[in-house]
């Protein structure tokens, strides 16, 4: 589901994932249409990197 919105609602991907000063830049990036393809791609890139960091974290916690 979070994959879907990154691509077609780039901007809604920031707010899910906590970021919503990226949020308000990726729109703004996004109002154009020229920019709606980097703000897909870097809100797909963004949502890889939180989950990879989620993982970590998690299995952080589970060593102590």
């Amino acid at each position: 589901m979070r994959l879907f919105l990154a691509i077609f609602l780039p901007f809604l991907s920031f707010f899910f994932i906590e970021r919503p000063l990226a949020g308000l830049v990726c729109l703004v990036l996004q109002i154009t249409i020229i920019g709606w393809i980097p703000a897909a791609l870097w809100a797909v890139y963004s949502l890889s990197q939180y989950n990879t960091d989620k993982k970590i974290k998690d299995m952080e916690n589970k060593g102590r």
